[in-house]
């Protein structure tokens, strides 16, 4: 295992117990501090000798590499995206699509390296709350582990394609009457009992593992460091977990500046873009967040701090997009690019249009697109978007007929 410490992000007190997901000083957010002295001693091309994925990066990783449970996550394309950077008018523009990992989502970097580290600690129950992406990923790799999974999700407030995939791995799956906070808050209730070991993005070792798309990022691009990181904003722990893969890059010597990290909400739920607009280091909750982005759902994100402060550290910046805006993304990037994101990932993609007919993003820059899951994860919102089949006579001249409109 690579030697770290858990830190109290707020206080800085050193964390023994490892069953707690806040600081018992002061109930502050947890951080994992690695040991990288041994890394400084290598460089990009050592690591590269381990096929790209998750594992690749082992050496930033805090826990025991030889005993991983892994579905082989990571290693998902990055997309250099002409079209799209055509159209929205920038230098370059890549799309890394995270919607082809395992269980269609990014979660699955930090899974990985979660139940790992439940493995080592000798958990049976492992649990979540969830707007569908990480109940679906957590109850996969607690298959493979073979632990017991429950997940707590919003009644009704999840999409079918997430719903099934967490069923079908035989979690127990909670249907909560409230929304996802109110679903997180009955989950980390089990967690202080210690009835299950809690794998929502406050625990710091899932942020660990979500380090590894900047690092596959900055290896898929040979280390030529893109001049912005776009990324959707729910819970906000991946754009924190992007900023603390440069620190450790830095830290390391691997890179010598940061691109700018961006984070896109959705209007209906975006607490973190409009403490960004007031210039505040905290936020305020949204109450009843409502947005067709299911994956982004959130009123109170649990990282949402730790976003404003990854913005802010790299003179990045924040805003809203409203859902027709995130359909017509959605819609571009399958039909100029043919990568079918859900409505969340598209926020990125619909971010940079936007900021760049604002001026925020300049002509000359290259960004980055990070598009956290597949479109099949929310089928019912793409038919609903689509045109209908058409009704066709079983002739050729039919065909012929409605091919030519």
């Amino acid at each position: 295992m690579v030697s770290h410490r858990v830190l109290c992000w707020d206080c800085g007190a050193v964390i023994e117990d490892p069953f707690v997901s806040v600081c018992p000083k002061c109930k502050g957010l947890l951080t994992v501090k690695m040991d990288l002295e041994k890394v400084k001693e290598k460089s990009p091309e050592d690591l590269r000798k381990t096929p790209i994925g998750v594992w690749r990066y082992s050496d930033f990783m805090p826990v025991d590499a030889s005993k991983k449970v892994s579905i082989q996550e990571g290693g998902t394309p990055l997309y250099d995206t002409k079209a799209l950077a055509e159209i929205v008018g920038v230098k370059g523009m890549h799309v890394k699509f995270e919607g082809l990992n395992p269980t269609g989502s990014f979660k699955d970097r930090g899974m990985t390296i979660g139940v790992t580290r439940a493995k080592e600690l000798g958990a049976e129950i492992v649990g979540c709350a969830s707007t569908g992406n990480t109940s679906a990923s957590l109850a996969a790799y607690a298959a493979k582990a073979g632990m017991k999974c429950a997940v707590f999700l919003p009644s009704g407030k999840v999409a079918a394609g997430k719903l099934a995939q967490a069923l079908f791995y035989g979690a127990k799956v909670l249907s909560i009457d409230g929304n996802f906070d109110d679903a997180l808050a009955l989950a980390r209730k089990m967690s202080e009992q210690k009835k299950l070991y809690l794998l929502n993005s406050i625990n710091p070792y899932r942020p660990e593992g979500q380090k590894s798309v900047l690092f596959e990022i900055m290896d898929q691009l040979n280390y030529n460091i893109p001049d912005r990181i776009v990324l959707p904003v729910g819970n906000a722990a991946n754009i924190w977990a992007v900023y603390k893969a440069l620190t450790e890059l830095e830290e390391v010597g691997w890179i010598d500046r940061m691109p700018m990290l961006t984070g896109i909400q959705a209007e209906g739920s975006a607490p973190v873009a409009r403490a960004f607009d007031e210039e505040k280091k905290d936020f305020i909750p949204v109450e009843n967040p409502e947005t067709i982005a299911t994956a982004i759902r959130i009123g109170n994100p649990v990282s949402g701090r730790k976003a404003l402060a990854a913005i802010y550290n790299t003179g990045g910046y924040s805003e809203t997009v409203s859902d027709e805006e995130i359909i017509a993304a959605q819609k571009l990037t399958a039909r100029k690019e043919g990568v079918f994101v859900e409505p969340a990932s598209a926020a990125s993609v619909a971010g940079i249009i936007k900021l760049r007919n604002m001026g925020i993003i300049d002509r000359d820059e290259t960004v980055v697109a990070i598009c956290t899951g597949n479109g099949l994860k929310d089928p019912e919102t793409a038919v609903k978007y689509s045109n209908p089949p058409i009704k066709c006579a079983n002739s050729v001249e039919a065909v012929n007929k409605i091919l030519s409109d």
